[in-house]
């Protein structure tokens, strides 16, 4: 990321009574944004790591006893849902509440949701009470945060897809830190202290947020709020009005989000097996008891891997707090509060695992490894797009779903040689590692251009629903996900673990090369955005 002052970005934060403040670059306003959702992350994906294996643990490790079909159906429905509420999220932040209020609401809704599942062992139905509360929330909180970023930049901006691939830096510090110590604290010490500290980092997300609104300057305020500002400035001659789009250039664009919006479906039904086939063979097939040097090495990798980034998000919050401090310090004050916290969690489990007389790996464990290599490649690829090469979407998308069908080949490799039918394995955690790094840089060409996109191409008017709708297709893909997931075991007995993960390679694969085909007419279509 360049550090020289872009002038249009400026001009275009001034129109719109934002802070001008930058940081490495990009808007204050963007690292506030980066750590809201960093925490809202933490709190689903630490509770995500956790839900199939809560479910199919015995009622002696103090589970549910579920099987695996009946897990992942569940696991299907409830991460479907999370993905379709943010239509109404958005619909309600568009019409009505506007994006601050309503991420505000969301954020106190999924507190709630998981204060509630922390109490499931009093009662089971605390557990689906939780899980109704989460859904909710997500919907309001979703869109609208996605939303905001895309304000902070003009369409044209060539930092807008840099922007929102470090705003999902942040998405995926949170996801990494919550499947990291909600997944160990679930797994090791108890599910529902591990579904209780989730909530606790949401609702440090939420006060941070609240007390740095006024950074953001109209955005995110009411849509009356909103037309008050900018016909205030047109009458006193300090802004043009909003350009008139012509519709069939409106309609061309609404097409090309639509075609993506099918490759995102296709991305996430097989990305989204990771927490649930994936982490089923993680804890079923996956060798995972260690001895001597190797659960040496892995002590210390595990260590660095928990250690290096709460440092460079650290770094990051302490860039920002030299900017925006003075004016800001309770957003500062609480985002550090909850940094010594998850800094004694990091210590206190690497201490913990080094006393350990036996090593174990997390069947959660690896769930971190997605987050972390997008953590440690973001910013490269953040600068690729940006200085090096950046082709159109339906490119980007192509490469996502390439890489994520090599994600499933390698898989599929390394589970050929179990038996057909077989229960349990001891196949080499190598072959989920390889997985998890080419589904991780898949990941990074397809979700945040795809955030890019849908705010470059969509009428400003309609910014939030179309962001619902996006992720909608997110909700789709986790249906489908589930169920096809939940068919692991049928699809092992008959033909082969081999064969289940080949399902998800080739597909993807075959979606790559149709978007590569249809680019031209795509690029046509989006009439100047790029």
């Amino acid at each position: 990321m360049y550090q020289e002052r872009d002038e249009a970005l400026v001009i275009h934060l001034k129109k719109q009574g934002v802070d001008d403040k930058m940081v490495i670059g990009h808007p204050a306003g963007l690292f506030v944004l980066f750590f809201t959702e960093m925490w809202e992350r933490f709190s689903y994906y630490g509770m995500r790591a956790l839900l199939t294996l809560f479910l199919i643990s015995s009622l002696a490790d103090e589970g549910w006893g579920w099987s695996n079909e009946e897990a992942m159906k569940l696991y299907g429905l409830y991460t479907g849902l999370v993905y379709l509420t943010p239509l109404i999220g958005g619909m309600i932040a568009d019409k009505l509440t506007g994006f601050k209020k309503a991420i505000l609401i969301g954020a106190l809704i999924m507190t709630m949701g998981h204060l509630s599942m922390a109490f499931e062992g009093i009662n089971p139905n605390f557990f689906y009470v939780g899980l109704g509360l989460m859904i909710l929330g997500n919907g309001m909180f979703k869109p609208n945060i996605s939303s905001m970023v895309g304000n902070l930049y003009p369409d044209a901006s060539s930092k807008k897809d840099a922007g929102y691939t470090i705003f999902y830096m942040g998405i995926n510090a949170g996801s990494f830190l919550g499947m990291l110590l909600c997944g160990y604290i679930g797994e090791k010490v108890g599910w529902h202290y591990g579904f209780g500290l989730a909530g606790v980092f949401m609702f440090f997300g939420m006060l941070q947020f609240y007390f740095a609104q006024k950074i953001f300057g109209v955005i995110g305020e009411s849509p009356k709020a909103t037309k008050a500002f900018h016909d205030e400035k047109i009458k006193n001659n300090e802004e043009e009005p909003e350009e008139v789009i012509p519709a069939n250039v409106v309609r061309d664009r609404l097409i090309v989000i639509a075609v993506l919006m099918i490759a995102s479906i296709v991305f996430f039904l097989a990305f989204e097996q990771a927490g649930g086939s994936m982490s089923i063979f993680a804890k079923d097939y996956t060798q995972r008891v260690l001895s001597g040097n190797t659960a040496t090495t892995f002590k210390w990798i595990d260590t660095i891997l928990t250690i290096a980034p709460m440092v460079i998000v650290s770094i990051v919050l302490l860039t920002l707090a030299k900017k925006i401090y003075k004016q800001y310090p309770l957003t500062i004050i609480f985002t550090g509060v909850s940094f010594v916290v998850i800094w004694c969690l990091g210590l206190w489990k690497v201490f913990r695992e080094f006393g350990a007389t036996e090593t174990e790996v997390a069947a959660s464990w690896f769930q971190i490894l997605n987050a972390f290599f997008i953590i440690s490649l973001a910013n490269s690829f953040s600068k690729f797009w940006e200085k090096i090469w950046n082709p159109s979407g339906p490119v980007k998308f192509a490469l996502g779903l390439l890489l994520v069908g090599i994600g499933f080949a390698a898989l599929a490799y390394g589970a050929s040689e179990i038996p057909q039918g077989a229960k349990t394995a001891t196949v080499s955690m190598v072959w989920l590692i390889i997985a998890y790094f080419f589904h991780s840089t898949g990941e990074l060409c397809l979700s945040p251009v795809g955030l890019s996109y849908v705010s470059k191409l969509s009428p400003k008017k309609l910014l939030g629903l179309l962001f619902g709708f996006w992720f909608c297709a997110s909700a789709i893909a986790n249906f489908i996900g589930g169920y096809l997931g939940s068919y692991i075991d049928k699809i092992t007995a008959e033909h082969s673990m081999s064969y289940f993960f080949m399902i998800f390679a080739i597909v993807p694969a075959a979606t790559a090369l149709i978007l590569l085909i249809l680019n031209p007419v795509l690029k046509k279509m989006m009439h100047g955005i790029n």
